[in-house]
């Protein structure tokens, strides 16, 4: 039997039990909602917000910065790999049991969740795609940002995760894109500048000094 806290002393586990109640008034569709969006709605949604970012801006081909700003979006999505995988010897590290193993009164909905809960994995890969998308457009990480948030909500709503599990994603998701950022962005947006000078010249067009040489040969 999962020991009885002394809540009353420890924020985190207020702020969780606060958000957690809310499940247990909650009609079942809503429940059902949140347990979707929080599993893999959010995370979802994300990657198409990532997409469509990428797409936008992969129109603006004319545009100086548009290149940097493919790199970018691009670099969103490798960091977001990079702070999941980070989050595993983390976990390892830490070994914080969820908080229905240590907590009575947890209503729980998604069943099945095992392993430590610090750092919540969903909020870091969200967060890690919002800073990144923050940096080339604030409009969609503005968006993304608001994803995270959603997401670490669901997670605590859920039962799975302290408060204190979603902080520790956000700040691995955002530490992750924007530490590493000078390295994975060393490379990408000078290669990506330098493919549309490639296809700016037409198949099949010589160059001037071959077109002036067959002139002269015809000449005499």
């Amino acid at each position: 039997m999962a020991e009885v806290a002394n809540d009353s002393a420890n924020p985190d586990i207020n702020l969780l039990r606060g958000i957690n109640d809310l499940a247990k008034h909650a009609p079942r569709g809503v429940d059902r909602v949140v347990e979707f969006l929080g599993e893999y709605g959010l995370v979802a949604l994300t990657a198409l917000l990532a997409a469509w970012c990428w797409w936008r801006l992969a129109r603006r081909s004319r545009r100086a910065d548009a290149p940097a700003a493919v790199a970018g979006v691009l670099w969103a999505l490798v960091a977001a790999g990079i702070a999941v995988a980070l989050n595993f010897p983390i976990r390892e590290l830490v070994q914080r049991p969820r908080p229905f193993d240590e907590h009575d009164g947890i209503a729980v909905l998604l069943h099945g969740t095992t392993g430590s809960s610090f750092v919540s994995a969903h909020t870091a890969l969200i967060s890690a795609v919002a800073v990144g998308l923050f940096m080339v457009s604030r409009v969609y990480g503005t968006i993304g940002i608001l994803l995270a948030l959603g997401e670490g909500f669901c997670r605590v709503y859920l039962g799975v995760q302290y408060p204190t599990d979603v902080i520790g994603g956000f700040a691995l998701g955002a530490a992750t894109v924007l530490l590493l950022a000078p390295l994975g962005l060393a490379r990408g947006p000078q290669r990506l500048a330098a493919s549309p000078r490639r296809r700016d010249r037409p198949r099949g067009l010589r160059p001037a000094a071959c077109r002036h040489g067959l002139r002269d040969g015809r000449a005499g």
